[in-house]
């Protein structure tokens, strides 16, 4: 196991969530005019009903389904008599349709995006980083589903498991437990922890705003009375 292995697998997630909350922190208390999703509707209306739809179920279901599925611990799997081969295909199909399904929504803001001149006006830099580091790493999630397919044993699957819940846990030795991890493997992870680096620099931070909102769902309704 090199050292760039080490640094990557077992000092860099430490770095990008120091990154992702601390920068987040500074960005709400000293930019808050800044801190929104500056939605194009207005600019360009297109298709951005069904991408945002497609987009948004797409990748909270991603996000919670890898959140559930690295962070519960395997005693509770084995203790609810699911083994490990079943959870893998059970992951593997769950993330399939969330990805194909954000895929779907990402390449339609995409095309959306780049094909009005208005849009493409007022597309930031680090509006097309985040849009493209995106694609990437979805695109090398759904392409490890066809690497898992031909081995559904769960055994690499435990493996990534161990390592997400020995970094969260602060434990030693996170980086160990992906040293035979296929290379593809080590793409996806490496990008998606890079998107909680660049997350606080862009509008990716409404999403702290959509989990501020929760309680409007269940406030008192606001009354409107006429004059």
């Amino acid at each position: 196991m090199n050292y760039l292995h080490q640094f990557v697998f077992g000092i860099f997630p430490y770095i990008a969530l120091a990154i992702f909350l601390l920068g987040s922190l500074v960005r709400f208390d000293r930019e808050q005019y800044t801190w929104k999703s500056e939605s194009s509707q207005l600019l360009h209306r297109g298709s951005l009903r069904f991408g945002n739809i497609c987009f948004h179920i797409g990748i909270i279901g991603l996000f919670f389904g890898h959140a559930a599925g690295l962070l519960t611990p395997l005693w509770v799997w084995d203790t609810l008599g699911v083994s490990h081969g079943a959870k893998q295909v059970f992951a593997m199909t769950a993330g399939g349709i969330m990805g194909t399904l954000c895929l779907i929504g990402l390449l339609t803001l995409l095309t959306r995006r780049f094909s009005s001149d208005r849009l493409r006006a007022v597309t930031t830099i680090k509006d097309k980083i985040v849009l493209l580091w995106i694609l990437a790493t979805l695109t090398l999630g759904l392409s490890t589903i066809f690497m898992s397919a031909s081995h559904t044993d769960g055994h690499l699957m435990t493996l990534f498991m161990q390592w997400a819940q020995h970094v969260v846990t602060f434990r030693a030795g996170a980086a160990s437990f992906l040293a035979e991890a296929p290379v593809l493997f080590k793409l996806h992870l490496f990008m998606g922890m890079s998107l909680f680096i660049i997350f606080p620099f862009t509008r990716l931070v409404h999403v702290w705003s959509g989990f501020a909102s929760v309680g409007y769902l269940s406030r008192a309704y606001q009354l409107v009375r006429p004059r």
